[in-house]
């Protein structure tokens, strides 16, 4: 498990990512808690219609939530996602970003978590990033695609 100050600088990165007009839409939830950790997984897993852990047994979720009634929360809340796998990578720990978020938060279940988390509004799930120490590191990375960038001359 990483330690809470390990998990806050990867938070804070979180917090620098850009946001449309400032407005900053995005919250993350540290979920570090084994029973609720279980409880989300156990969630996704319904939403994708398998019984394997679709956290991958790592140990801490990050749950990134967006507020609906700004117009870029969605891009806001993708920025947030991808600046916690960068912090995470930067300090030595695996991540992954872990669709169905939106499903599970719109569930009367889902809306029941965030109440009993204090949040009120009305916020989609954007995403979870688990984090944790991995196994083994990944030797190779995928091939980029011959066509990812483009030049207008």
């Amino acid at each position: 498990m990483p330690s809470e100050e390990v998990l806050n600088k990867i938070m804070e990165a979180g917090t620098f990512a850009p946001s449309g007009r400032g407005a900053q839409a995005a919250i993350i939830v540290a979920v570090t808690n084994k029973e609720v950790r279980d409880q989300l997984s156990q969630m996704n897993a319904e939403i994708l219609g398998t019984k394997a852990d679709p956290f991958y047994g790592a140990p801490v979720v990050l749950v990134v939530l967006a507020d609906r009634t700004k117009h870029t929360y969605l891009y806001d809340g993708s920025a947030v996602m991808e600046n916690l796998q960068l912090a995470a990578h930067a300090l030595g720990l695996g991540s992954c970003w872990i669709h169905r978020a939106k499903q599970e938060f719109d569930s009367e279940a889902g809306k029941a978590l965030l109440k009993s988390w204090g949040i009120e509004g009305d916020y989609e799930g954007i995403g979870h990033c688990i984090v944790g120490y991995p196994d083994k590191l990944p030797t190779t990375e995928k091939p980029r695609k011959d066509d990812y960038i483009r030049y207008v001359r």
